[in-house]
């Protein structure tokens, strides 16, 4: 994996394919290669070069010294794409890697020609703010889950009943699961970010095309969420993937990755 030095920390990222580049934001403690199985093939099939990138913490990309903030996070995504000469480009943010995205389009919108924004909030509501302070709550007290109860507490909290009850899929994404899973400690950094005020009204500034998706059965940020924010962003496009939950562009990648080329395609007519 390439290495670039940006904004004071060394920052991992990966290329892929040849044509108009695409950057790819992934959410809290997931590294970059989490686009690779599925939206990495898609897109580059459509023409696209494809670069992801592991966010401040993810190694090999440093946390840098203390903490650090949205603004940092989206400041590493702007300083990649002027370090790659990609710049104005396509952006695709999820969950967390959402919000990272929507600051960026307000910071920078000189680097950004139009932006997906999946399973992203625009403000923290009850349940968003007590499972975030329940996430730091545990990475501090140091307590380790057995891999086997966290995989399938992912799944009830990640999943949709579509695949909780197909008992092939579910065996698959709980092996899947327990080995991948995120040692909270770990990135301990990122918790928290999520928890933003209510920045809708800043989005109204947003004046790039926006498609925002919104996963159907996600429990983390409901579609409502997600809707608000194509609401407040001028001319923003709001679309729902049915029978998946908040992992919805791994459980239900076609339409997923089908909305995203379908979008960046309307670019070039």
């Amino acid at each position: 994996m390439p290495v670039a030095r940006i904004n004071g920390i060394d920052l991992g990222y990966d290329v892929y394919g040849t044509g108009t580049p695409v950057v790819m934001v992934t959410g809290t403690g997931a590294p970059g290669r989490v686009w690779r199985t599925h939206q990495v093939p898609a897109l580059t099939a459509a023409g696209h070069r494809v670069i992801t990138l592991d966010n401040r913490g993810i190694p090999p990309t440093d946390a840098g010294p203390g903490s650090f903030t949205l603004d940092d996070m989206a400041a590493d995504v702007a300083g990649l794409i002027e370090y790659l000469g990609a710049g104005p480009c396509r952006v695709v943010g999820y969950s967390l890697g959402g919000i990272v995205v929507q600051e960026l389009l307000l910071a920078r919108p000189d680097l950004v020609t139009r932006a997906v924004l999946m399973a992203s909030s625009g403000r923290t509501d009850a349940l968003i703010a007590a499972m975030t302070a329940g996430d730091i709550e545990l990475a501090d007290s140091g307590t380790k889950i057995p891999p086997g109860y966290a995989a399938y507490m992912q799944a009830l909290q990640n999943l949709s009943p579509r695949t909780l009850n197909d008992d092939e899929k579910l065996r698959d994404w709980l092996g899947v699961l327990e080995l991948s899973m995120v040692d909270r400690s770990a990135v301990r950094a990122q918790l928290g970010l999520d928890l933003i005020p209510n920045r809708l009204p800043q989005y109204r500034a947003i004046d790039r095309p926006c498609l925002v998706i919104g996963f159907q059965d996600d429990l983390v940020v409901r579609p409502h969420l997600c809707r608000e924010i194509a609401d407040a962003v001028p001319g923003a496009r709001y679309t729902e993937i049915p029978g998946c939950g908040h992992y919805g562009y791994l459980e239900r990648p076609e339409e997923v990755n089908a909305a995203i080329v379908d979008f960046f395609a309307e670019e070039a007519r």
